[in-house]
């Protein structure tokens, strides 16, 4: 598609529809039959980078290898980012429920905030640090009422790891650009897929993963990263920064309900509150700072 074809409501829609690929992960996780932790890491982001391998030539030709070669640093950091996201997600998904992880996911928007103020100088509006305070709130109330928060709070300690590794590569790359630098987005995400795969891959050893393991951990390579990473970079050069990230949002319900309805995983009274205090938190603190630029 190309984005002169991509209108706003296209771009919504679109964006939508990312998010409902973003967030079968969870519910396929729970389809495995032996593959676990790091080799379920290894498969997925595997079959990720063989599939931008594909699909970024024919998006962007085939002059996307050379940017790669000349990335810089920032670059680089980038996809190392990307590569960290990857492993803690699965990981994650096999130490604690979806709705943990998927509710520390959708703390990304705060912490770069925070790390934008640290590192960058940006001001933090004081709607956002009320945000900030309601979502700890929101997170404490969560675990609070947890009687196994030990084994939780190993896969959400894990998870915490995706949004931080975001909003450091959210971070690098608004630094560059700053100083007249350009990242594309996807070709980094292909390295983080490649460096991913290849650090996994020793302790992924010995692998157990069925033919039924690998068809899916395929799958999610192609239609739960490569092909939703590729087509959210499209949608962001449409819409407007606080419009995905109130539409990305969406795959923190959407993973809930896929994993309650398709895999069974009921989430606890204290997780669906706590959590509906997060996304609230977020919501109005978007919707705010969206109202306040327009």
């Amino acid at each position: 598609m190309k984005l002169t074809q991509l209108t706003h409501l296209r771009a919504v829609a679109l964006m939508v529809v990312v998010t409902l690929m973003w967030s079968t992960a969870g519910v396929v996780a729970r389809q495995l039959e032996s593959a676990r932790s790091f080799e379920v890491t290894f498969w997925r982001s595997l079959f990720t980078a063989l599939s931008l391998l594909v699909l970024l030539p024919f998006f962007q030709g085939r002059v996307v290898f050379f940017r790669m070669r000349q990335g810089g640093p920032a670059f680089w950091l980038s996809g190392l980012c990307w590569s960290v996201m990857f492993t803690a997600f699965m990981v994650a998904l096999t130490l604690t429920t979806v709705a943990n992880v998927l509710v520390m996911m959708a703390l990304g928007p705060f912490i770069t905030a925070l790390l934008a103020r640290v590192f960058i100088g940006h001001r933090i509006p004081a709607r956002t640090w009320l945000a900030i305070a309601m979502a700890g709130l929101g997170i404490a109330w969560m675990y609070g009422g947890q009687t196994d928060l030990a084994s939780r709070l190993d896969g959400t300690l894990v998870a915490l790891l995706v949004p931080l590794a975001g909003a450091c590569n959210w971070t690098v790359v608004q630094h560059s650009r700053s100083h007249g630098q350009k990242i594309d987005l996807v070709p980094a995400v292909l390295l983080g897929a490649l460096i991913s795969s290849l650090a996994t891959l020793p302790l992924a050893l010995p692998f157990s993963a069925t033919p039924h393991d690998i068809a899916l951990l395929a799958l999610l390579g192609l239609f739960q990263l490569a092909i939703p990473c590729v087509l959210a970079v499209l949608c962001a050069s449409v819409l407007k920064a606080p419009e995905v990230a109130l539409l990305a949002l969406l795959e923190v319900i959407f993973g809930i309900l896929l994993a309650w309805f398709g895999a069974n995983e009921v989430p606890g009274a204290s997780v669906l509150t706590g959590g509906a205090l997060v996304i609230g938190a977020l919501v109005v603190n978007e919707l705010i700072g969206w109202r306040q630029r327009s």
